[in-house]
């Protein structure tokens, strides 16, 4: 589950999950909440696979965010049906989509990066807990 959040001239998103995939999983959901009216409209007719590296969930997640922030602003790509699997050196996600169509996809926030700030990945005694703010 994803749940935005105000933050100055920003935006965050607060997510939890049961385990730490979907935890990456919501956070992508998530994101395009913020960029779309109703990511439940995008479609998926492109397959796309993305490698993240590095050691630490907090700077994996931002690096993951920050690729399909990429893909979206030079491709116009949005995403849905994520698969994340975490690997020695990172993670692996794959998901569809289809590039953005003005007629179905009403845009939101423009977002301009995902922040370090007060950027956090946590387990809990009852799942895992994520915090990420993006600059808009």
């Amino acid at each position: 589950m994803y749940e935005p959040f105000e933050h100055t001239a920003d935006i965050g998103l607060k997510i939890t999950a049961k385990n730490k995939s979907e935890l990456f999983i919501e956070a992508c959901k998530g994101f395009y909440s913020l960029l779309i009216d109703d990511p439940t409209s995008v479609e998926p007719k492109l397959a796309v696979s993305l490698e993240v590296q590095g050691e630490h969930p907090e700077l994996l997640l931002r690096d993951l965010l920050a690729e399909l922030l990429y893909l979206f602003d030079t491709e116009k790509l949005c995403l849905r049906d994520f698969e994340v699997t975490f690997t020695p050196s990172g993670l692996h996600l794959d998901a569809k989509g289809e590039h953005i169509d003005l007629a179905r996809h009403k845009l939101m926030h423009e977002v301009k990066a995902v922040t370090y700030h007060n950027l956090q990945v946590t387990e809990t005694p009852h799942g895992w807990l994520a915090e990420v703010i993006f600059d808009i």
